[in-house]
């Protein structure tokens, strides 16, 4: 192909056609320099963005090519490697430095196994800049586009966005990466999609499901008896369970859903299970404290379970020392603990 595309770019005229030439590249001695202060702000506007798109093309590439061979990639060891790698592109006045997914590709469909596949590379690069920089100047550009979609088109599949349809995870936001690619550009599609991941995450953050839990027989588990025939509420408790962590973003309206529920249960004691709660910021540990003060007003005790020792630290500190003592790392320690506190309060 590439053969035949330098034939037609000697023999034809390819710019009177309206298609462009790869073009001379000159050949320099590296300068090893920092570069002048003047240009620091305009590299400081597309440092982040260049750093983006290498990690996200390069730890992709890396990934994906580990997993087809069987191999775990240690992704602090090949990131210092790319970060290195990079710097001293820099110090060279050199490109950046990425794992290309377009020449990771060709390099595994060629049968690359080793680091030696790269070295021969560098050096068949070198002699082709050497001594062949005016036959590559005339390939024409839609050969050497047609050359990476070739390179491609084994790993182009749409297996892995399928994949995550069916898992329900993320599916809509490959299809927009894609489209926010092709429509904006790499970096503003790549800045897009990140966008859209972090407005999902955190509006699942801020909107999770609230289980309320129940015991299966007369075991020490306690599950959401949405999804468990056989488990039943223990009586005078109400169980609950928000699915998230609790921070600034929920807290205060999780809690008032749990307060509503809880409510409505008329049991004497609510057990506020935490175990997806590792921490507590400022906002959750004041509507926590609001939640057990309003659930006290109308005749109902507050116990946590499963509460981390972070959680039970930081309430200590937000002067909750109580409820960070009535705590227990178990659901089933907390509904033992209600269960005697409810018979207390009746005798």
């Amino acid at each position: 192909m590439i053969g035949g595309g330098l034939l037609l770019g000697w023999w034809l005229d390819p710019a009177a056609w309206g298609v462009a030439l790869v073009g001379q590249v000159a050949l320099t001695w590296p300068d090893f320099a920092l570069p002048p202060l003047a240009l620091l702000p305009r590299l400081a506007q597309i440092a982040a963005p260049v750093a983006l798109i290498l990690f996200a093309e390069s730890w992709g590439t890396m990934r994906s090519l580990a997993l087809q061979n069987g191999d775990r990639v240690d992704a602090n060891r090949e990131l210092s490697a790319l970060g290195l790698a990079n710097l001293a592109a820099g110090l060279a006045q050199g490109m950046p430095v990425g794992a290309g997914f377009s020449a990771a590709n060709a390099n595994a469909s060629a049968g690359a196994q080793s680091r030696w596949a790269a070295i021969v590379a560098a050096l068949a690069l070198l002699g082709l800049a050497l001594f062949a920089a005016p036959a590559i100047g005339r390939i024409p550009e839609p050969i050497l586009a047609a050359v990476v979609i070739a390179a491609l088109t084994h790993a182009l599949h749409p297996a892995p966005i399928r994949r995550l349809f069916q898992m329900r995870r993320d599916g809509w936001v490959a299809v927009a990466a894609a489209v926010g690619v092709l429509a904006l550009g790499v970096l503003n599609g790549m800045l897009a999609a990140i966008a859209l991941s972090i407005a999902m995450l955190l509006y699942d953050l801020a909107h999770p499901s609230i289980s309320t839990l129940g015991q299966v027989g007369d075991s020490h588990d306690y599950v959401d008896i949405a999804r468990h025939d056989d488990a039943r509420v223990p009586a005078n408790i109400a169980l609950f369970r928000p699915n998230a962590p609790l921070f600034f973003a929920n807290a205060e309206s999780v809690l008032n859903l749990i307060a509503a529920r809880a409510a409505a249960s008329g049991a004497p004691v609510v057990v506020l299970s935490l175990e997806e709660s590792n921490d507590l910021d400022a906002t959750a540990i004041d509507a926590l404290g609001e939640f057990v003060l309003d659930r006290a007003q109308h005749g109902q005790r507050v116990l946590l379970a499963r509460a981390h020792d972070r959680v039970r630290d930081v309430l200590v500190v937000a002067g909750m020392a109580q409820l960070a003592q009535d705590s227990t790392f178990s659901v089933a320690d907390a509904v033992a603990r209600a269960g005697a506190s409810w018979q207390d309060s009746a005798v």
